[in-house]
């Protein structure tokens, strides 16, 4: 059986969700516990001139389920700022992700392969074939947004360790 699209994205993108998920469920009793609201987390950056948590959730969110669509439809473009997001609705976002995700057949995915996705920012058009969106800028932002999500949780004190990044392994058997 040949490795295929489905298998290189889809199947990535929920163990990731998964573990998003996971880590966002079990930073909060957390935070309650050492007194620290939810929407402090919400605003948190590692440093000043980055974007916060809260847009991290949004963009691991946009470059998964919303990286699907536009492998659909043809065109990507960056995400809405959602700025009114607590950090409950960005669990229900994540949560959403994975229930659409989890709805895609490899068959569906596959075929998609040699479609043109466009990515649009403003004027710039940046033309790729799915297989190239999805490998070449998707799914390395989808990495970036969820490292960086972990990490600002880490930062505030989340007893997070490498397997709550890891999500659930897809194990022989």
């Amino acid at each position: 059986m040949a490795f295929s699209l489905y298998d290189a994205t889809v199947a990535n993108y929920l163990q990731s969700l998964g573990a998003v998920g996971g880590f966002l469920e079990k930073s909060l009793p957390h935070f309650r516990e050492k007194g620290i609201d939810p929407a402090e987390i919400v605003e948190a950056r590692l440093t000043s001139d980055m974007l916060p948590f809260r847009f991290q959730i949004v963009s691991v969110v946009h470059h998964s389920r919303g990286a699907m669509e536009a492998a659909k439809n043809g065109v990507f473009a960056p995400p809405s700022g959602k700025p009114d997001l607590d950090y409950a609705a960005l669990q229900a976002l994540v949560t959403q992700a994975r229930n659409e995700l989890s709805s895609l057949t490899p068959e569906a995915v596959n075929a998609l392969v040699g479609r043109d996705v466009t990515f649009k920012l403003g004027d710039r058009a940046l033309p790729f074939t799915t297989e190239g969106f999805l490998m070449s800028f998707s799914l390395p932002n989808f990495f970036f947004h969820a490292t960086t999500a972990y990490d600002i949780l880490r930062h505030k004190g989340a007893p997070l360790g490498k397997r709550d990044f890891m999500g659930k392994l897809k194990l022989k058997g």
